[in-house]
C-alpha cells in the first residue's frame, strides 16, 4: 500500500529508534531517580532533549513541557490557562471554526464552564486564500475580556498557514494570551515562538517522523509569565504542571527527529511540493475535481506535502472503500469515530456532497515519484468507476 496520510501520522524514521533504542533496554532509568546513576543518565539525557527541542523553538529549556502528545497539549494549555483565570474577569475565548477537534472539545468543556467562546470564520472555499483567517476579523472579535485566542499554525486537513506572527502581536497589543496549536506546523515550517508572538505552544512527535505517544507544549515564562493549571496530579513533574514519569525513549526520539526535520526541511518542502503538483496535475485531468483549501501557486500559504480534493458525482464512502491501494484519509483521523463530515471543509462552504466525496493526501519523507504515478492513476480509476455506476 502507498502511505499518503502523512498527516494523520507518520512512519518513524530508522535515525530515531536507533537512537531510541538504548533506553528501551540498558538504559532504562527513571529520570526521576537521582540518587543513582542509572537515573542520572537518565534525567542527563532528557535535559540534553530538553535544551535541544527548546532551541529548535526559540526557547528556553525550562519552557518546555513534555507530555504524550498534541491532545493532551492543548488540553492543559487550555483547560490550564482557563481554570486559573476562573474567577476572574476575562471569561472571552476566541477561536476558528476550523481548528481540530484537540482544540474545539476542550472549549466546548470551557463553555459549559461559563466561558463565552467565539469561533470566527475563515476565508470561504472559492478564494485562492481558502482557509485563511482575515486579520481584521480577529481583531473585531477581540474584547477587553478576551483572556485567551487560540489559532493553529498549520492546518491538519487543507494545509493553510495562519499568519500566526501578526495575530500574535495584535494579541499581545491587548494584553490576551496567544495558544498555537502547532502539531502540523513543527518540523515542516520554520518556528520562532519570540517571532510569532506565542505563549503557549503544542506539538508532537509523531507527526515528523518520531515515535508515538509522546510530544511537548510551550509554556512562556517571561513578558508574559504563564501560568497553568495542571491535569494530572501526582509527583509533581515538569515543574509541577504536568506529573507522571517521563517517557526517556519517546522524548530522545522528539528531540532527535525534531533535529532531522529541521535539517532537512528547506529541501524537503521542495521536494514535496514538486510531488504534489505532480498528484495534482494527474488528478485535475478529471472533470469535476476541486482543489480544497488555498492555491497551490502561492508560497508559505500551505504545507508543502498537503493536497485535498473533492470529486463530484462519486459517494463519499464507496470512494474511500474503494480507494484500496492508497493510504489516505476523508478527514482528520482523530475524527474516524465520527461519521459527520468535515468540520473543516463545512467551514469553507463546501455542499455536503463535495465534502463527502474528499480525500486529504498528506505526502511524507519517503515518498516517490513513481508511488505517486500509481496512486494517481488507482484514485482516478476508482473515480472513473463510481461514476460510471451511476
Amino acid at each position: 500500500m502507498i502511505y499518503l496520510d502523512h498527516h494523520a501520522t507518520t512512519p518513524i524514521d530508522q535515525r530515531v529508534l536507533d537512537a531510541m533504542l538504548p533506553w528501551f533496554s540498558h538504559k532504562f532509568g527513571n529520570p526521576g531517580s537521582i540518587n543513582h546513576a542509572l537515573g542520572r543518565e537518565a534525567a542527563e539525557a532528557v535535559e540534553q532533549a530538553r535544551q535541544s527541542i527548546a532551541a529548535a523553538l526559540g526557547a528556553t529549556d525550562r519552557e518546555i513541557v513534555f507530555t504524550s502528545g498534541a491532545t493532551e497539549s492543548n488540553n492543559l494549555a487550555l483547560r490550564g490557562v482557563c481554570e486559573r483565570e476562573e474567577r476572574g474577569p476575562r471569561r472571552h475565548i476566541v477561536s476558528l471554526k476550523t481548528e481540530h477537534k484537540a482544540v474545539l472539545d476542550p472549549l466546548a468543556r470551557l463553555a459549559r464552564r461559563g466561558f463565552e467562546v467565539t469561533l470566527l470564520d475563515v476565508t470561504p472555499a472559492g478564494s485562492p486564500q481558502a482557509g485563511l483567517l482575515d486579520i481584521e476579523r480577529l481583531a473585531d472579535a477581540l474584547r477587553p475580556d478576551t483572556l485567551l485566542v487560540s489559532v493553529m499554525l498549520a492546518n491538519n486537513e487543507i494545509g493553510v498557514i495562519q499568519p500566526l506572527a501578526e495575530i500574535g502581536a495584535i494579541c499581545h497589543e491587548r494584553g490576551i494570551l496567544l495558544h498555537c496549536d502547532a502539531t502540523q506546523a513543527v518540523g515542516k515550517l520554520p518556528i520562532d515562538v519570540e517571532q510569532l508572538h506565542v505563549d503557549l505552544l503544542s506539538f508532537s512527535a509523531h507527526k515528523f517522523y518520531g515515535p508515538k505517544g509522546v510530544g511537548g507544549l510551550y509554556v512562556r515564562r517571561s513578558r508574559p509569565r504563564v501560568t497553568l493549571t495542571p491535569q494530572l496530579d501526582g509527583g509533581g513533574q515538569e515543574g509541577g504542571r504536568r506529573s507522571g514519569t517521563l517517557n526517556t525513549p519517546g522524548i530522545i526520539g522528539l528531540a532527535t527527529a525534531l533535529q532531522i526535520a529541521n535539517d532537512e526541511r528547506e529541501t524537503e518542502n521542495v521536494r514535496l511540493a514538486q510531488l504534489r503538483a505532480r498528484l495534482w496535475e494527474q488528478l485535475s485531468q478529471l472533470p469535476g475535481v476541486h482543489l480544497n483549501g488555498p492555491a497551490l501557486e502561492q508560497p508559505g500559504l500551505r504545507l508543502a506535502g498537503n493536497l485535498n480534493v473533492s470529486f463530484e458525482g462519486v459517494d463519499g464512502e464507496a470512494l474511500m472503500m474503494g480507494v484500496t491501494e492508497v493510504a489516505v484519509s476523508s478527514g482528520s483521523a482523530c475524527t474516524t469515530a465520527n461519521p459527520e463530515p468535515s468540520h473543516v471543509l463545512r467551514a469553507l462552504g463546501l455542499p455536503d456532497g463535495l465534502v463527502r466525496a474528499s480525500l486529504r493526501f498528506g505526502l511524507g519523507r519517503f515518498n516517490t515519484a513513481e508511488e505517486i504515478d500509481t496512486a494517481a492513476a488507482h484514485v482516478a480509476e476508482v473515480v472513473q468507476r463510481l461514476r460510471s455506476l451511476r
